[in-house]
């Protein structure tokens, strides 16, 4: 087992999971990795080069040679902030479908262990406790209805100004879900030794509470 500390929290897209661990990640004084985020930039820059989110080979290659750096609240690729546009519902499509590509994957993970250093880490994604870190002191599997993801979502995008359609939301969920559950390589799913955490009923303070407490027991 790895000296590095970490906690795993997985889950499908909307569920909260980014939210809780970098909340968990702030209490304990741990970094954080949002893996998500390589996805989604990896889905940007491709669509800024006008690239074929399936064609395999040339993705991967550009994953591998990502210019990247996480700043505090800033996200940085080829030197520019685009925090704001990897959260737009194209790129996030994007990174679902990039995601599902074997060789992406691999191109990206040892950027992902690079995050694993003391204090400690906390990391969001779908396969973080399955495959990036099967080590993890602590595993969580996130998760949510979907009717309950598309209505954060829904609030998420009309809060920011955006135009939004609940049912459109819905499918779109719906739909990426099951593209991560079909998957052949890292499938979404609850890992035999991850913990199971609904939070449809749920609010966020709950939800970080909870992890703090499992996270005290080990």
């Amino acid at each position: 087992m790895s000296i590095v500390p970490v906690i795993t929290i997985d889950g499908p897209s909307a569920s909260g999971k980014g939210t809780v661990a970098q909340r968990v990640a702030a209490e304990l004084g741990f970094g954080y990795l949002d893996s998500g985020a390589l996805y989604r930039l990896t889905a940007l820059a491709a669509e800024r080069r006008q690239l074929n989110w399936r064609d395999e080979v040339v993705v991967a290659r550009l994953a591998g040679e990502l210019d990247v750096v996480f700043d505090g609240a800033a996200v940085l690729l080829d030197g520019n902030n685009v925090a704001e546009a990897i959260r737009g519902e194209t790129v996030g499509v994007g990174a679902s479908i990039v995601a599902a590509l074997p060789s992406v994957r691999t191109a990206l993970l040892a950027r992902q262990h690079a995050f694993a250093a003391l204090p400690g880490l906390v990391a969001d994604g779908r396969d973080m406790g399955s495959v990036v870190f099967p080590d993890a002191r602590l595993k969580v599997f996130l998760t949510a209805s979907a009717a309950a993801r598309a209505e954060r979502r829904y609030k998420q995008l009309i809060g920011r100004g955006e135009q939004a359609d609940l049912a459109a939301i819905t499918a779109d969920l719906e739909s990426r879900d099951a593209r991560d559950r079909e998957r052949k390589v890292a499938p979404l799913q609850q890992w035999p030794d991850a913990l199971l955490l609904d939070t449809t009923d749920m609010g966020i303070d709950e939800a970080v509470e909870q992890v703090l407490m499992w996270w005290k027991t080990r």
